[in-house]
């Protein structure tokens, strides 16, 4: 079965930015954004049952507006907002702040649901308790990297410049930056924050270490 996930927000750029980067995160899930709860209600009762959504992020606003909907939904809801929500109803929410800069945001939602998984990988076979969707990102496979080429990728999603990575592994610069190159060449990847996906979901680096 395709993990399918909701995202209502009217802010069509925040929706449209948070889609992309879940769609990293989980590839083979079914991402959609909506603009009210009234247009993802439309879509829920035209799905058959095991094609009803596993999460759903909402805005603030939404919530507030449709807070007995969401109430029922509580453990499957992140609510998209800026500032804490007003209302001991909705004090036991997780949240995810979107005005964070993109490496924070990241690592919001990456441990979010590493936590939801009990500190394992994320990539990890899903409990049936847990009720939700495993992360398996795209790219190669923690196997396709040799031992030196995981030390080089988990300092490197830590924050770590050449040198300091040359110094912490006593190897030389120009053998630093041919293994990063190697890296991301296996793992189809280029970017730092799709390196960091890939090192967290598959239990290279901890969300907290990045």
């Amino acid at each position: 079965m395709i993990p399918r996930i909701a995202i209502i927000d009217q802010n069509t750029l925040e929706a449209t930015g948070l889609k992309n980067i879940i769609c990293d995160m989980v590839p083979m899930a079914d991402v959609s954004t909506f603009a009210s709860v009234e247009a993802l209600v439309q879509e829920e009762d035209s799905s058959d049952e095991t094609a009803r959504f596993f999460h759903f992020f909402v805005s603030s606003q939404v919530l507030i507006s449709h807070a007995d909907f969401f109430l029922a939904r509580q453990r499957q809801t992140i609510v998209l907002t800026t500032q804490p929500i007003a209302g001991r109803q909705f004090e036991h929410f997780r949240t995810l702040n979107t005005s964070q800069l993109e490496h924070d945001l990241l690592k919001s939602i990456l441990t979010m649901f590493q936590h939801a998984h009990g500190q394992h990988p994320l990539n990890s076979p899903q409990r049936e308790e847990d009720n939700i969707v495993p992360v398996i990102p795209r790219g190669g496979r923690e196997s396709d990297l040799s031992s030196r080429e995981t030390e080089v990728l988990a300092l490197v999603v830590k924050g770590c410049i050449n040198k300091e990575i040359a110094d912490r592994l006593c190897i030389s610069l120009p053998t630093v930056i041919t293994h990063r190159k190697n890296i991301c060449d296996k793992l189809h990847l280029r970017s730092v924050s799709s390196l960091t996906i890939y090192a967290v979901t598959h239990g290279i680096v901890s969300a907290e270490d990045i």
